[in-house]
């Protein structure tokens, strides 16, 4: 490993199966829980209902439809 092959997280290094595999089952808990909690939100930001008039960048949120 040279100095700017640093990761850029630290993974446990030399855990027995055992630990891997408990490791990897809290790691899929933890982004089951992400989806649960934000693809709602994911979704609804960012892609519009079929029947919603389309946005432009400009588009002011608070100014009603005519």
């Amino acid at each position: 490993m040279k100095p700017n092959d640093i990761p850029l997280i630290c993974l446990p290094m030399g855990l027995c199966d055992h630990d891997v595999a408990t490791l990897l089952d809290f790691l899929y808990d933890l982004t089951e829980a992400l989806e649960r909690h934000y693809t709602g939100e994911l979704i609804r930001r960012n892609y519009p209902r079929p029947d919603a008039p389309p946005r432009g960048p400009d588009t002011d949120l608070d100014d009603p439809p005519f």
